[in-house]
């Protein structure tokens, strides 16, 4: 298929996001269906975003969000009913081009629910979560509703995390959420689940944000990074005897989502899966 012949282009939009995988998941998609679309990387710099936004192709369908947008998109976008419990969430992944706007959707809180039914139930779990951003606020989300008992948050920016702890009381008043003052204070001894929201092991010069001395054999860790597929905080968490998950699930499921949303067509989620798995060994 030539790009000639490409009527709707999808892509994920970040800075950085060359590394993702989502093209690999979509294009396969769109191959399996014989649907007319490519989907592409739009790595746009922070400075860049206001004009790409205002002068996007108009073959531009749908994209996905990802680091450090997920916020700042919100401004382009309009909410439906159904979600607009996103304007206090605060973050959208995905947006689509609609007749009159583009409309705004989270697919993240799908992508990481669906993910847990398979590798840990948080259901009155003492819960640690690194990092209060965009991801940050979807975990949150899907935490609480699956009832963990309680949720401590450190970010290296306070904003941020006051931010969060005011969403999640707006949005769940009754659930116990607090933050730390550093990593150490947020007591993982204590806890049964540690979840890394933050960008932090993406590169090989990342450190490990977390000291091997903090993991033990009862708590379960889950790097919502997929590449490298095991982070410097999950081989630690591994040696440690924890179990763990990256962030491969997170990102197939809530692409299904998104391809739902994209083509109004149900995800062929075994093709997606397998051009993920393919993806993956060529890291």
């Amino acid at each position: 298929m030539d790009n000639q012949s490409i009527t709707s282009i999808f892509g994920v939009l970040g800075f950085p996001c060359q590394h993702s995988l989502s093209p690999l998941m979509h294009n396969a998609a769109f191959r399996a269906l014989n649907i007319n679309a490519q989907y592409k990387i739009f790595e746009i710099r922070p400075e860049d975003l206001d004009p790409f936004l205002e002068k996007m192709d108009p073959n531009i369908q749908g994209l996905n969000v990802t680091i450090p947008y997920k916020e700042r998109i919100l401004k382009f976008v309009t909410l439906d009913a159904e979600s607009s419990h996103l304007k206090q969430l605060g973050a959208v992944n995905t947006i689509v081009k609609k007749v009159d706007a583009w409309k705004g959707f989270n697919t993240d809180i799908y992508g990481f629910s669906k993910h847990l039914q398979e590798v840990f139930n948080p259901h009155n779990k003492r819960c640690a979560l690194l990092g209060a951003g965009g991801a940050a606020r979807a975990v949150c989300f899907s935490l609480a509703q699956w009832v963990a008992k309680e949720i401590a948050i450190f970010d290296v920016d306070k904003s941020k995390t006051e931010l969060l702890l005011q969403m999640m009381k707006g949005l769940f008043p009754d659930f116990p959420v607090s933050s730390a003052d550093s990593i150490k204070e947020l007591n993982l001894e204590d806890k049964e689940m540690l979840i890394n929201a933050t960008p932090v092991g993406m590169k090989e010069s990342d450190p490990c944000l977390v000291h091997e001395a903090w993991l033990h054999k009862n708590l379960f860790v889950y790097d919502l990074i997929y590449n490298p597929a095991e982070t410097k905080l999950l081989a630690l968490a591994k040696k440690s005897g924890a179990r763990t998950a990256n962030g491969l699930g997170m990102l197939l499921y809530q692409g299904t989502l998104s391809f739902e949303l994209f083509t109004g067509q149900s995800a062929p989620l075994d093709v997606m899966r397998q051009a993920l798995s393919q993806g993956v060994k060529k890291l």
